[in-house]
């Protein structure tokens, strides 16, 4: 792009905080660099905000670098109905794109870990502006891998696993794709998190960490009993620390295939005994701190079980709906590991989680080499990288730090 000054823009739109640690360190890269390129950060929340600029600190590099930062609010008459659909659907995220259209209008490209932007240009007619997607999270299931992907114009994927599967799809063509690794590692102290105890005892801490889903989840039909095991097996510690969505909504509605469900609530003796933590709002839900810190993994499909096999320990997958898993792409995590579908298999599959894991480390490795592509650079700098040669910006330089 000759004489022309890119316009770029991070935009972070969600309710929750989990999809900003996979496109933040890639800002926080591009921060590092000069280039003939403009960065904006977009947030629709001050806590996104903070969060970003949070692990841009952890990155070493500022916010404030950006030639904008920018929180976006939604017109009085879209907040009296977020009130009520904002319970059952995305009605913010959809109401933040709706109500700057003309400041998306200013960018060349915009850099999302969602889908919900593709309505930018698939409804609102933004078909100039390049989408590029950092994905969030690495998992199987079918959610994943949906025809959409192909209406975005670049594609950051975290390994061979979602470039073969995409490929195959053709989701995915030569030239608008790059396969970097997975940048929220970069944003991570390993070493801190699996040394803190998460626990003041020596017993074994288990996490569970079931989906929103409703065709897939454990919680709707297992899991307020599954908290109740634990309540009375004070053998082991829990964390109960659920997808950021699930306790987001109380009806949760799938459209592929459709399905609605109400969600359960916590049993109270679960909130109050002393081997069980739940989280519904912290940070740690999202930084590793519990996936680093936990000895065993009890869930169905939240892609989470990927980061937690960044160290290969024992795994439980509960198949709360008796699906049809085996030999199904969209379950490959849960070769992981062994599947369950009663509190009874429970109890013995807690009783030899350790014992048996050795079946099931080879595997696990195997899955955590061909999800993440992790070389000695940083895979946010592998990305942005890609970013920049996809938009042809040259001229290229590091920031000297002052």
């Amino acid at each position: 792009m000759p004489g022309h000054k890119v316009k770029l823009a991070f935009l972070f739109n969600h309710e929750a905080l989990h999809q900003a640690a996979h496109s933040a360190p890639v800002l926080g890269a591009l921060l590092r660099r000069w280039a003939n390129v403009e960065i904006d950060a977009l947030f629709s929340s001050q806590a996104e905000k903070a969060f970003v600029a949070e692990l841009l600190a952890a990155q070493g590099a500022d916010l404030n670098r950006c030639r904008q930062v920018m929180v976006l609010d939604i017109p009085k008459v879209y907040h009296l109905a977020e009130r009520f659909f904002g319970q059952i659907a995305p009605f913010r995220r959809i109401a933040v794109l709706r109500s700057h259209l003309p400041l998306f209008r200013e960018y060349d490209a915009l850099v999302v870990p969602e889908r919900t932007s593709l309505l930018l240009k698939t409804r609102f007619g933004l078909t100039r502006l390049k989408l590029i997607h950092t994905r969030h999270g690495a998992g199987d299931r079918s959610e994943s891998w949906r025809a959409e992907l192909r209406d975005f114009d670049f594609i950051l994927l975290s390994g061979t696993k979602a470039r073969d599967r995409l490929l195959k799809l053709g989701h995915i063509r030569e030239g608008n794709y790059a396969v970097i690794g997975y940048p929220k590692f970069d944003a991570v102290d390993f070493q801190a998190k699996t040394s803190a105890r998460l626990f003041a005892n020596s017993r074994p801490t288990v996490l569970y960490a079931p989906h929103f889903d409703p065709t897939l989840s454990s919680w709707y039909d297992l899991g307020p009993a599954i908290l109740d095991y634990f309540v009375k097996n004070q053998d082991f510690n829990l964390v109960f620390a659920p997808h950021p969505m699930l306790f987001h909504w109380r009806l949760h509605v799938s459209l592929h295939p459709f399905r609605v469900r109400l969600r359960p609530n916590i049993p109270e003796k679960a909130s109050v005994a002393p081997n069980i933590k739940v989280d519904l709002s912290s940070a740690a839900r999202v930084d590793m701190t519990y996936t680093l810190g936990a000895d065993i993994y009890l869930g169905d499909v939240s892609s989470q079980v990927y980061e937690f096999l960044w160290k290969p320990r024992p795994c439980i997958f509960v198949n709360a709906q008796n699906l049809p898993w085996r030999d199904n792409p969209d379950f490959l995590d849960w070769t992981a590991g062994p599947v369950i579908s009663s509190l009874h298999e429970l109890d013995a599959a807690m009783s030899t989680a350790m014992a048996m894991h050795d079946r099931y480390r080879k595997t696990q490795e195997d899955l955590f080499r061909t999800t993440f592509d992790l070389t000695d650079r940083p895979s946010s700098e592998r990305a942005a990288d890609a970013i920049l040669q996809f938009l042809n910006i040259k001229n290229v330089r590091l920031v000297v730090a002052r």
